[in-house]
């Protein structure tokens, strides 16, 4: 096979990144989780014969992130000696490298660091942003802060954080909702939709802690609230609830993030479970999955606002034909030296080559493990 360039050097990190307080959402008021303290964090770097570099990430919250490590370093030196071009076909190799533990969840999640350092050397090489190097419908996408309204935070400080955001240049709120009494989620919400006023976007998530009774109930409740949309009322896998909740409602239904692989979006799309489809690339594997799924998406007309990881999903979103959502959340900040721009409710494609981002002595820091494959040049 010709080969224009090969890896020969590859290193895993892993990385506990703190969180200041601890996080609270309807999971841990239903008492199926406990608050999240810390984001676990796996980083890929890559380097090939070539001089080329690049750098890419996976997370996990509350467990599961030595194992991602681990898996990813059993497969690692599977990318040694092959082509950084052929990204789709090196996914498959690693995918089916480990495919005895499946072909989602935590093993496709370990691949992803690595596809998405693949993706930024590769737009790195060009001199290209990755959105530029995908082909960008646009340089900026709309952006909502979600990591000031969750349920541990009371509602006086909700309605001060919304405004900080809105004021910073935030373009919409997400809430957190799910308490055990429902009056509780009403009333947030009324408080933050009479603050803001009604021409500010607005959203909710249930983080799939209603049942279908509850959902349609309070679904009907909140149509007065012109919500954005209503994100994961229903269990993740209940395909059926949400395709009922969204034909019934007037308020689309958001969900999608919490699963980890293409073939699992593509039955939520099958059963018309989402009016707006919400993946991690991430979660599902990588960048070379997220574009798979978002064709998919677009084909079926689906909205799309891709969950968490603003440093990665930013690129994605600004290349989605239809106008897309992108989550704001300040928590992965400390780990890099670039910041992402934000104005007039949008967040900006950086202009730097790649995902335009460089790791900062903090996620040094906080590395609790490391190793290596090859030999840098």
């Amino acid at each position: 096979m010709t080969t224009t360039d090969t890896i020969t050097w590859i290193r895993l990190s892993s990385v506990r990144l703190p969180l200041a307080t601890a996080i609270s959402d309807a999971k841990v008021l239903t008492g199926r989780q406990k608050p999240m303290t810390e984001v676990a964090l796996l980083f890929a770097e890559i380097a090939t014969a070539g001089g080329h570099e690049g750098i890419g990430f996976g997370y996990s919250k509350r467990a599961g992130g030595a194992g991602q490590y681990a898996h990813a370093r059993e497969i690692a030196p599977e990318l040694l000696g092959e082509d950084p071009n052929d990204i789709s076909r090196i996914w498959d190799k690693l995918v089916w490298a480990g495919a005895s533990v499946g072909r989602s969840g935590l093993a496709t999640q370990a691949i992803a660091a690595i596809d998405i350092a693949l993706w930024d050397l590769k737009a790195k090489r060009a001199g290209l942003p990755l959105a530029k190097l995908l082909g960008a419908h646009r340089d900026s996408v709309r952006c909502y802060n979600t990591s000031g309204g969750f349920l541990h935070t009371p509602i006086d400080e909700v309605i001060t954080n919304a405004t900080a955001s809105l004021e910073r240049g935030i373009g919409g709120i997400k809430l957190k909702v799910g308490h055990p009494d429902s009056r509780v989620d009403l009333s947030r919400v009324k408080a933050v939709r009479e603050k803001v006023g009604e021409h500010v976007p607005l959203m909710v998530d249930a983080n799939q802690q209603w049942d279908r009774a509850t959902a349609q109930r309070l679904g009907r409740e909140l149509e007065q609230f012109h919500l954005v949309w209503i994100e994961e009322p229903l269990d993740a896998y209940d395909h059926a609830g949400h395709a009922a909740l969204a034909a019934s409602l007037d308020t689309p239904i958001a969900t999608g993030e919490m699963l980890t692989s293409v073939a699992e979006h593509a039955e939520l799309i099958r059963a018309g479970a989402a009016d707006i489809l919400q993946p991690d690339a991430p979660r599902i594997g990588g960048i070379t999955p997220f574009l798979r799924l978002a064709a998919l998406a677009d084909h079926h007309r689906l909205q799309l606002a891709p969950h968490f990881a603003m440093e990665i999903h930013l690129h994605l979103a600004a290349c989605y034909p239809q106008e897309p959502w992108v989550e704001h959340f300040e928590w992965l900040e400390p780990l890099f030296n670039e910041r992402l721009e934000i104005s007039d409710g949008r967040m900006i494609v950086p202009s730097r080559p790649g995902l335009g981002v460089t790791l900062s002595d903090q996620a040094a820091a906080w590395t609790v493990d490391r190793c290596e494959f090859g030999a840098s040049t």
